[in-house]
């Protein structure tokens, strides 16, 4: 008997209990692509860090342990997810495990979640972000924002670059490994664009209303939506607009509902029709 009849992602992020972002977005997104979701937590928090107050574990010294378990199960993925790693250590712990379970045929994606609006976040080190460079070689797909797409190719960051500059960070990031790339969440004239990178093809560019002000959780949304579409074989232009179109829709809900900017988006209202579009 075999463990591996169903399309399976291991999807590496920490868990949030409240707040809609990380493990606790992907379990349902993916699921509902009708793609198994296997989950490693990095870390355990009662609700994310943009609130005033939270309570937070670290899983590093388990997750080892975690593992060994399913290398005994011999799973074997589709796809793998990795977000927000917290630690040097985390990403050794990463590394290996990609090089186990990558097989030929499994896409990686990797959401590298460093930093916004220039700078790296407050928890993040130079160190940290330096080392996160070492997993590029793993990923097939790449899905930064703009901000960590200059921090991995040092490359000064400016809000306002043009086509050709991005290009540019996505040619240098694609000689570092993934040959797909979205830079996402750029905003141009009250629109927020998704630049679209596949080695050897034209870029472009997938664009939609900016809706209400950021919210926790998007980019989980998104990276876990392009996970899922990569696993089931839709193309990788296709699998933006299907996110970019599922979110926009979400953020609209969210706004009607007054749902604050910290509690993330109320994609629960529409898993019924998550696969509409694609």
């Amino acid at each position: 008997m075999t463990h591996n009849q169903q399309k399976k992602i291991a999807v590496i992020n920490d868990f949030c209990g409240f707040g809609r972002c990380s493990l606790t977005v992907s379990i349902p997104i993916i699921s509902a692509l009708k793609v198994q979701c296997c989950p490693v937590p990095t870390s355990v928090f009662s609700n994310h860090t943009a609130y005033d107050s939270f309570f937070f574990t670290d899983y590093t010294e388990h997750m080892d342990a975690y593992i060994e378990e399913w290398k005994k199960l011999d799973l074997r993925f589709d796809g793998i997810l990795t977000g927000f790693l917290g630690s040097v250590e985390q990403i050794e712990i990463v590394k290996p495990f990609l090089e186990y379970f990558k097989k030929k045929g499994t896409v990686t994606v990797m959401d590298p979640v460093m930093g916004d609006g220039g700078s790296l976040y407050a928890t993040y080190s130079p160190e940290l972000a330096k080392k996160m460079k070492s997993l590029l070689p793993y990923a097939d797909i790449l899905t930064p924002n703009l901000t960590e797409a200059c921090i991995l190719t040092d490359t000064l960051y400016r809000e306002d670059m043009e086509s050709r500059e991005l290009f540019a960070v996505c040619e240098k990031l694609s000689k570092m490994g993934p040959k797909k790339i979205v830079i996402s969440g750029l905003e141009k004239d009250g629109r927020l664009i998704n630049f679209v990178y596949e080695e050897g093809k034209e870029p472009a560019e997938v664009s939609g209303p900016k809706i209400g002000p950021s919210r926790a959780g998007t980019g989980d949304v998104f990276s876990s939506m392009i996970a899922a579409d990569a696993v089931n074989g839709v193309p990788f232009l296709s699998a933006v607009r299907h996110a970019a179109v599922f979110i926009a829709k979400v953020l609209a809900r969210a706004v009607e509902l007054e749902i604050p900017p910290t509690d993330g988006i109320c994609f629960e209202e529409f898993l019924s029709e998550i696969k509409e579009g694609m």
